[in-house]
């Protein structure tokens, strides 16, 4: 074969899967979704109006999979692709077990997970990555989106030196300080300590979220950085990387693996960014990679 480029799109489902009911998922759909919004006119931060219009996409079957997925009917029509859907065998419904079974490895045990309340860190966890640290205290403390944790919490961050600490649906500890007044390094640090600290709640990762900004416009940079737990079986990667073929991640890739068979790593901010640095290792990737 020639090359094989997997690009994943993160959180992009085309329907729910049979088990949504164990996870909070029934009726999760977020192109049906997606194609619904843009129908109504619905705006969006793009500010885009009109149905949502894909042409490339469609021909390659993109629709035609949701559709069957759906409801359960064989659209017909040609395609310039081939498509298809598929539901994961993993327990978990987190980036690891999703990436690793997508490489050959599905995870079949179960992850551990924060709760949702407020505090949703174990005090002893907190407690002790403060007196390890020497941290005047933690901020978040909670399931929040990202972005939005940084804006409620950045000014308070920097003028007092405390770190943010949140989680998601997901079984992980996410840490985000600010590059300069807290330091990149000791942000890395932290999330080292954090690392060992979780070990024994079998949580799947640790992510430090750096960012830069000042008076409550912040932004996160490409220094994000994953402690995950390695796969404990050989991945494809793995196995390509004992055959001498060419690897290249792009992204969070490198970390999501523990660095294990991911060869070159390739980090860039924001989405449009990750895109051109894929194109260019598509350029670059020699035959048989």
């Amino acid at each position: 074969m020639s090359r094989a480029i997997l690009i994943v799109l993160d959180s992009f489902g085309l329907g729910a899967a049979k088990d949504a009911d164990k996870f909070g998922d029934v009726g999760a759909d977020t192109l049906g979704h997606i194609l619904e919004a843009a129908s109504q006119g619905k705006a969006n931060t793009n500010n885009r109006e009109g149905p949502l219009r894909i042409p490339n996409m469609e021909r390659l079957g993109l629709l035609a999979a949701h559709k069957q997925n759906t409801t359960g009917l064989v659209p017909g029509g040609e395609f310039t692709g081939l498509y298809g859907y598929a539901q994961e065998k993993s327990r978990g419904k987190d980036t690891p077990s999703g990436h690793w079974e997508m490489a050959g490895y599905p995870v079949m045990f179960d992850w551990g997970y924060f709760p949702k309340t407020v505090p949703c860190f174990p005090k002893e966890l907190t407690d002790t990555l403060i007196e390890r640290c020497d941290l005047p205290g933690i901020l978040g403390n909670c399931h929040a989106s990202g972005t939005e944790i940084i804006a409620l919490h950045g000014d308070e961050h920097v003028a007092r030196g405390k770190p943010i600490f949140y989680t998601s649906a997901d079984s992980v500890l996410q840490i985000a300080a600010h590059e300069e007044s807290f330091g990149l390094e000791r942000l890395y640090d932290l999330c080292a300590v954090a690392r060992e600290l979780v070990d024994d709640l079998e949580i799947g990762r640790v992510i430090a979220r750096p960012f830069v900004g000042a008076d409550g416009n912040y932004s996160r940079t490409s220094n994000r950085k994953d402690l995950a737990v390695p796969p404990s079986e050989p991945t494809l990667l793995v196995k390509l990387q004992e055959e001498k073929r060419q690897v290249i991640s792009v992204g969070k890739i490198g970390d999501i693996f523990a660095h294990q068979g991911t060869g070159e790593i390739v980090k860039a901010a924001g989405n449009m960014a990750l895109v051109d640095e894929t194109l260019n290792a598509m350029k670059r990737a020699e035959d048989g990679a």
